[in-house]
């Protein structure tokens, strides 16, 4: 109920999504809340916190929101940073923004090493499958999305689970949507988080390594083809012979009892620091690839393209009238 109060009027319309709550929270909203703004949704079967935030998406595209801006009803994310996230997306300088809680030193001392580590493994992990290189604290719940980047993505393909922030990230790469951070400090109460690092970081690292190959392949192979194509297949291919053929050759070594000869050892050592630095130009291009063009700017003006067309038609036949008449 705190949370629901505490919404400030700039808000317009809010959804509060009761996923088969066990402690009926529905029914309390309902009975409690007298905010003429509040409309509850309901579950009848779990469907974890994507589904969740779906259902609420949904509705809100269907009232035709332009922005809408995701808070856990638990009391963790205060209401009174709402205008933080919206002012970016306002402004037209991005599409999507998501709360950091690691800007602050202090806050983050007060987190478990446990916890810190495995951010710092999920954050990395999500940099490689999304392509958002400057974004931290991908797990983050505290979100806001324009309605053009929210459009651009299939809801059917994201998942319903723990790993709903992350796939929303790597989803919003796809459709090369604007990302940034804003730094926040959570509220820590009674709460316990359902989220443990170490059970869901084995089933994370596989949905990583799929969405990296994935977003690899479509980015650099199949929606463009460029220099940092070419240096990932020929560092690829440098590393592993080096790798490899290094390997074989000390096998052999050990075998014969003999040393590899210097030559062996250049032939073995050169193609890996080749490939290794080309890799890192693929990586140092891949870092200056993130999306810095907003689509919600190209979605307005695509819709002008239309109208442009038509006074630029408009504009040609006029001259061409004009240039019959000076003939005449």
């Amino acid at each position: 109920m705190g949370v629901i109060a505490a919404i400030g009027p700039e808000v317009e319309t809010i959804f509060a999504v009761d996923d088969c709550c066990p402690e009926g929270s529905g029914d309390l909203i309902m009975d409690q809340v007298r905010d003429p703004r509040v409309t509850v949704l309901r579950h009848q079967v779990n469907q974890g916190v994507g589904g969740a935030v779906i259902t609420g998406y949904k509705a809100a595209l269907a009232a035709g929101m332009d922005i809408m801006v995701k808070i856990d009803g638990d009391g963790q994310m205060d209401p009174a940073l709402l205008p933080r996230f919206v002012a970016p997306l306002l402004a037209g300088d991005a599409d999507y923004a998501k709360g950091n809680r690691f800007f602050s030193v202090s806050e983050v001392r007060r987190m478990p090493a446990i916890r810190l580590f495995g951010n710092a493994c999920l954050s990395f992990m999500t940099k490689l499958s999304s392509g958002y290189w400057s974004i931290f604290d991908p797990t983050n719940g505290y979100t806001a999305i324009h309605r053009r980047a929210l459009e651009l993505i299939d809801h059917r393909t994201l998942s319903r689970r723990y790993f709903f922030e992350t796939d929303m990230l790597i989803r919003l790469g796809e459709a090369q949507a604007v990302v940034v951070d804003i730094p926040m400090r959570p509220v820590y109460e009674d709460e316990v988080s359902g989220l443990r690092i170490g059970k869901v970081l084995g089933e994370f690292l596989g949905k990583h390594i799929r969405a990296t190959l994935r977003r690899i392949v479509y980015s650099y192979f199949l929606r463009d083809f460029n220099i940092a194509s070419i240096n990932l297949l020929i560092g690829l291919g440098f590393l592993l012979f080096g790798v490899m053929f290094g390997i074989s050759e000390w096998i052999q070594s050990v075998r014969t009892g003999q040393p590899a000869t210097t030559g062996t050892v250049f032939l073995a050592a050169l193609p890996i620091i080749m490939g290794s630095q080309m890799l890192l130009f693929f990586l140092g291009y891949d870092t200056n690839a993130e999306p810095k063009r907003p689509v919600q700017r190209q979605s307005v003006l695509a819709s002008l393209l239309p109208q442009w067309v038509d006074e630029t038609a408009a504009l040609s036949d006029m001259d061409r009238k004009v240039a019959e008449t000076e003939r005449g």
